[in-house]
């Protein structure tokens, strides 16, 4: 039986992907003087200049650990270029895992938060502040306590939902 020379390659992606040529792709390399490794991380080669050597991820991290980016300023100008550049880039730390949802910093759920406003608690609480506020106020709507009081009964049922939300949380935090 004769080889068939039909190629059932019609460049279609459920054959084959995008850009996937049969030709050679061409890989930039590290600017380091002796180095053989693809050059995929860009640094300036001067303050304020579009100019970028490309290093490896080995020589990216020595040139980085000596780069003074304050070079050249003298003692207040760098502290005003700091103080600039903290303020603009102060959206970035703000914008933490959910932290735009509500309170906190980003750590707790929204369901966490919930919990901690039944159990009257800031948002930094710790666990051993949420056993003692969970206790205090559980004595303090028990149905035992306040028996016909169908207020007190639901107060207390939410309390211990809150206190399972969150001991749940503190056992998923302390077992990763």
């Amino acid at each position: 039986m004769a080889r068939s020379s039909r190629s059932y390659d019609w460049g279609f992606p459920r054959w084959r992907g995008y850009g996937s040529e049969r030709g050679a792709s061409t890989v930039r390399m590290c600017d380091r003087e002796g180095c053989d490794q693809p050059g995929d991380r860009p640094a300036p080669k001067s303050p304020n200049s579009p100019e970028r050597w490309y290093f490896c991820e080995q020589h990216a991290a020595e040139y980085n650990r000596n780069w003074n980016y304050f070079e050249g300023l003298n003692a207040e100008e760098a502290a005003e270029r700091e103080a600039r550049e903290r303020r603009e880039a102060s959206g970035y730390a703000d914008s933490k895992h959910y932290g735009w949802g509500g309170p906190g910093d980003g750590t707790r759920s929204r369901d966490e938060m919930r919990a901690l406003a039944v159990l009257e608690l800031e948002s930094d609480a710790d666990f051993d502040e949420i056993k003692a506020a969970w206790r205090r106020l559980a004595k303090a709507n028990h149905p035992d306590v306040k028996p016909n009081d169908a207020a007190a009964a639901a107060r207390f049922q939410s309390i211990q939902a809150a206190f399972e939300v969150l001991r749940k949380a503190e056992e998923r935090r302390t077992a990763a």
